[in-house]
């Protein structure tokens, strides 16, 4: 117990703490749970934990899809002041907070701990120091509350949310934009997938977020509460000549689903060192161009992803993957609350014959309600639910993990030219 003791501060108030059942009554308690879970009419409730990077979210969720209860504790304002995630102290916030977020969420929900079926939380990918404290919080609760423990992988989190809120059938395309993240997939079911391309570098997130950090747009008083990727979408807003800069295309040569985030930076540095040079910029003042520019850079991001989102497409279409009623792209992640790049997504499924679903805004970005939700698709599915405590407790954090089975190699082999629609509407 001495390494939970930074949990136990008020676990009581909320029906956190229980005492430790006996072997016969945990074993009763899982013959209940079990029967239950057929013969009782209601919808079950999953409690879901998010610490994958640097923001503290727990949800609750029931498998109809209804919200119970959410809340989340920011790091945003901490690691802008560094300049860009620091794991250790990522950790410790995690550490701090994740008692009182999740007594926050059982509050605003009204309920208490034995009213909850499972807890789920996020396993992997991410920060390894951060998630262990999502685990470890995870594996506690289910320990202290005799509940089954639903381990979950962030990006199929992100894949299914749209589910929660929206009829989208089995199976679509879901196209995953973040700040870690950057990835084609089809999904099959809760958890089968097929992976079309990611990313061959940075992921799209982490570039915008750099970029607009060497223009210092946090300095300029609109954007100083944005993230990286809110402020160049809101400055590319303002421009008058988006066409000033020029980025090339990215990896025009790979007919593949793969993607390159690298080289749109490295251009964006130089563009940046150059400008301040030319009008002499002083060190906290950004570029005299900053709108132009931020718009040239969004639309060579918008290209690039939408480019590889179109190829993904003709590839289905071409093999016949998905029947042709069904077929739907499904964006998710931090990214996906680009208007910009959302407008073009959907021009894009408009001339390939796709429905274009966005999942809400709100739930784009980690939180843990998309972690209950995946716990909830996997308890309606009975796949991934551990009931062992042995088994639950051997439950370890990953810090890399590619999504379902690769057919990046397919989608080499089928050697598909492809033309970018034109986004003349944007």
């Amino acid at each position: 117990m001495a390494k939970y003791a930074y949990f136990l501060s008020r676990e009581t108030s909320l029906g956190l703490y229980q005492p430790k059942p006996s072997r016969f009554l945990r074993t009763c308690s899982r013959t209940l749970n079990v029967i239950r879970k057929f013969a009782d009419d209601r919808p079950a409730i999953i409690l879901g934990i998010e610490t994958s990077c640097d923001d503290t979210g727990c949800g609750i969720v029931d498998t109809t899809g209804k919200i119970l209860g959410e809340a989340i504790n920011s790091q945003h304002l901490t690691h802008l002041k560094h300049g860009g995630i620091i794991p250790t102290i990522a950790s410790e916030m995690h550490r701090k907070h994740i008692t009182t977020v999740c007594e926050d969420a059982l509050r605003s929900a009204n309920l208490r701990l034995k009213d909850i079926d499972a807890i789920a939380a996020t396993i992997k990918p991410g920060l390894p120091l951060s998630l262990v404290v999502g685990n470890n919080f995870g594996k506690y609760l289910s320990r202290i509350g005799n509940k089954p423990y639903i381990p979950i992988h962030h990006m199929e989190a992100h894949a299914l949310t749209v589910r929660m809120v929206q009829k989208v059938d089995f199976p679509y395309l879901v196209l995953l934009v973040s700040g870690g993240h950057s990835l084609l997939a089809i999904v099959e079911n809760v958890d089968k997938f097929y992976l079309l391309g990611t990313t061959l570098d940075n992921a799209p997130g982490e570039i915008l977020d750099k970029i607009a950090r060497r223009l210092k747009l946090a300095n300029i008083p609109e954007f100083s509460h944005m993230s990286g990727g809110q402020a160049i979408e809101s400055a590319a807003s303002k421009a008058s000549d988006p066409t000033k800069f020029v980025f090339d295309p990215v990896l025009t040569r790979k007919r593949d689903c793969q993607f390159s985030f690298a080289g749109i930076a490295n251009k964006s540095f130089r563009y940046v060192d150059k400008e301040e040079q030319n009008f002499d910029v002083a060190d906290s003042t950004a570029i005299p161009d900053v709108y132009n520019f931020c718009a040239a850079l969004q639309m060579s991001l918008t290209k690039h992803v939408c480019l590889r989102t179109q190829r993904a497409m003709e590839f289905i279409n071409n093999a016949n993957l998905i029947s042709q009623e069904k077929r739907t792209l499904v964006i998710s992640g931090g990214v996906a609350c680009n208007n910009f790049l959302a407008k073009a997504l959907e021009i894009v499924c408009s001339e390939k014959g796709f429905k274009f679903v966005r999942t809400p805004p709100r739930l784009c970005n980690d939180n843990g309600v998309m972690i209950a939700w995946n716990g909830a698709e996997r308890w309606t599915a009975n796949t991934g639910v551990l009931r062992d405590r042995e088994e639950i407790e051997m439950v370890t954090v990953e810090k890399n993990a590619s999504l379902g089975e690769s057919w990046i190699e397919r989608v080499e082999d089928a050697n598909i030219k492809c033309k970018l629609v034109k986004l003349n509407s944007l």
